[in-house]
């Protein structure tokens, strides 16, 4: 019986040194865990969710079946985007525009045949392998066509 006694204190002594957590102490430490991990998986997809402009671009337009590229340097200032573009066809013109999340539009004044044009780009910005794409508004002939953009290298 000394001997029961004492195994039974020494197993009793061994669990008392365990500390023991509650079952809303254990959900606590479980959903505080999970937060932590989803918060740190989401900060990577968050820095992807808005990609800069800033930098030098080709940009590749089709509008009417009228197929040009053109070199842009922009500048993205907070959801300010400014900048420069030319190409051959045409002198050098400033950019202006902004950006609302993961959308851009920007534009710039030029000229076709001798008229003032404003050419309009939108594009949502899904920067993929240093690419995007999007449309292109010619006012105020109201035609439209599509671009492509790819960071100069």
């Amino acid at each position: 019986m000394i001997v029961r006694l004492g195994l039974i204190y020494a197993i009793a002594a061994r669990h008392a040194m365990v500390p023991k957590h509650t079952k809303n102490e254990v959900s606590q430490m479980k959903t505080l865990l999970l937060s932590a991990l989803l918060v740190s998986s989401a900060l990577p997809a968050l820095a992807a969710d808005n990609p800069s402009l800033t930098g030098k671009w080709k940009i590749h337009t089709s509008v009417a079946g009228n197929e040009s590229d053109h070199e842009c340097t922009l500048t993205q200032t907070d959801d300010a985007i400014s900048g420069t573009c030319t190409s051959g066809e045409m002198k050098e013109v400033q950019v202006t525009g902004k950006v609302d999340g993961t959308k851009a539009n920007w534009s710039y004044e030029s000229e076709y045949d001798g008229s003032p044009i404003t050419v309009k780009y939108s594009a949502k910005l899904n920067v993929i392998d240093g690419k995007f794409a999007g449309t292109v508004y010619v006012d105020p002939y109201g035609v439209d066509g599509d671009f492509t953009a790819a960071a100069e290298k």
